[in-house]
């Protein structure tokens, strides 16, 4: 029963990560579907640009509660096992990037699933494994957009600063090592919903945000392409 209760609770994190905010509140908000909206990605990013910035920190807002809540359903379910509090998160964000109830047929016959960058859930998790950190996160990425400029890596940082956070925790005030993977794994996953943003990165053609594309607007050579995760 362990077992099974064990990957219980990672299929329910998955299809409550599944769950499509920006889908929802753009369709409603304006009737267009998010995913023929710029990068076409369901977060809060996109759905920003689709119908505004309360719809899109709305969605940002609900994405990190499906992560949170998740730890929550996975402390109460097997209490006392950290694996199961990481794991669970995980899938959450697994589930927010590629969102079963999204499964859908491409114009070339194949399968498609596509949902957000994994960003605002990547900071639910964490929230819910340990609460403070959020605010460690939140204006450490936050700067890291508006003076870096690039939406992509502020989404990277989050994992990373979870991975410092934790290991800091764990080293110092005994707190679960097993923490540590959680931003080990969200890292991954999120470097492969980037993969399109890095490829932008790396060329020099990912739009700049925020101070760095203010000072710069006017060079023609900062002429860049829609690139922000979301």
């Amino acid at each position: 029963m362990p077992a099974l209760t064990f990957l219980g609770v990672l299929l329910l994190s998955y299809l409550i990560g599944s769950i499509p905010f920006g889908l929802v509140i753009v369709r409603l908000r304006t009737g267009k579907d998010i995913r023929s909206v710029e990068s076409g990605r369901t977060g809060g990013t996109n759905v920003m640009r689709a119908a505004g910035l309360p719809y899109g920190i709305a969605t940002a807002t609900l994405d990190m509660l499906k992560a949170l809540v998740c730890v929550i359903i996975a402390r109460y379910a097997v209490p006392g096992n950290h694996w199961l509090e990481v794991l669970a998160p995980v899938a959450a964000v697994l589930g927010h990037n590629y969102p079963i109830y999204l499964l859908q047929r491409g114009e070339n016959g194949r399968l498609n699933i596509r949902g957000g960058a994994g960003g605002a859930p990547s900071v639910g998790g964490a929230t819910g494994l340990w609460p403070p950190i959020f605010f460690i996160i939140l204006p450490l990425a936050g700067l890291i957009l508006y003076f870096v400029g690039y939406a992509s890596l502020a989404t990277l940082s989050v994992p990373l600063i979870c991975l410092a956070v934790f290991a800091y925790r764990a080293a110092i005030w005994g707190s679960p090592w097993e923490y540590l993977a959680y931003g080990l794994f969200t890292f991954v996953v999120l470097v492969w919903a980037l993969r399109p943003n890095i490829k932008r990165l790396i060329e020099g053609n990912e739009r700049l945000i925020g101070y760095r594309a203010r000072h710069k607007k006017n060079d023609p050579n900062n002429n860049q392409n829609s690139g922000q995760p979301g």
